[in-house]
């Protein structure tokens, strides 16, 4: 089994389990097919595309793989207890209910924002004919260091950066369909391209102690001392 699939981020929606509602993001995780392997590595494909729109040393690549062309082309860790075969499919059903995973893709692109937005400013006064209300202001000293330092929080453009959200549990899992829904949000807009790890700090989903349990536990008599037991304590 590998650690991961490549996959496609649906949207969000939600489902009822025992009387809870539960958010829920739905991916298209795979098919995906193995393209090539090594000690530490596997390389998947997902996503089909026109044979035509690939230049011919892609072409010669899949043709060799015996795998119809495709878009997307990831690297994942490889199983040490697994066997791949190149062209190999890999569905949904590679991860179970309950399974947590960690999911990578670009965050939302916001444009070109200004401080307020972008670092989260408080913003200078907003009374007295005040004109430097979400202006940037003074930035650095005038003769030392007479510069301002690199990485300094500036307007500038936001969002599309490369996010890992960690520990998010599998719901449900639908190999049919190519379907995984997962708890919580998943970075990316509609349609973004998403990649599908196996947790690495957590594995299977914890089980909840059951509130019966609790009370039988609770109400349960104590077990007395024996006779024996009393007559030696009381001496």
């Amino acid at each position: 089994m590998a650690l991961g699939l490549i996959g496609k981020k649906i949207g969000m929606t939600q489902i009822f389990s025992q009387d809870k509602r539960i958010p829920v993001t739905a991916i298209e995780a795979g098919p995906c097919f193995v393209l090539a392997k090594n000690e530490k590595k596997v390389q998947l494909g997902f996503g089909e595309v026109k044979e035509s729109r690939l230049k011919k040393p892609q072409r010669e690549f899949f043709k060799k793989a015996n795998i119809k062309p495709l878009r997307y082309i990831r690297e994942f860790l490889k199983d040490a207890n697994t066997d791949y075969q190149i062209g190999q499919e890999l569905k949904a059903n590679l991860f179970s209910e309950g399974d947590f995973v960690d999911i990578t893709g670009l965050s939302i692109g916001k444009g070109f924002q200004g401080g307020m937005k972008r670092w989260h400013w408080h913003g200078g006064p907003m009374t007295h004919g005040s004109t430097s209300r979400r202006r940037v202001g003074s930035v650095s000293s005038s003769s030392d260091p007479s510069r301002v330092f690199k990485g300094h929080h500036l307007p500038g453009h936001m969002g599309m950066d490369r996010v890992t959200v960690k520990n998010l549990r599998v719901v449900k899992t639908d190999a049919e369909n190519n379907l995984l829904l997962v708890k919580g949000a998943v970075p990316g807009h509609k349609d973004a391209l998403v990649l599908i790890n196996l947790s690495r700090k957590k594995k299977v989903a914890v089980v909840e102690h059951k509130p019966e349990a609790k009370k039988e536990a609770e109400h349960k008599p104590k077990k007395e001392a024996k006779p024996e037991a009393k007559k030696e304590a009381k001496k």
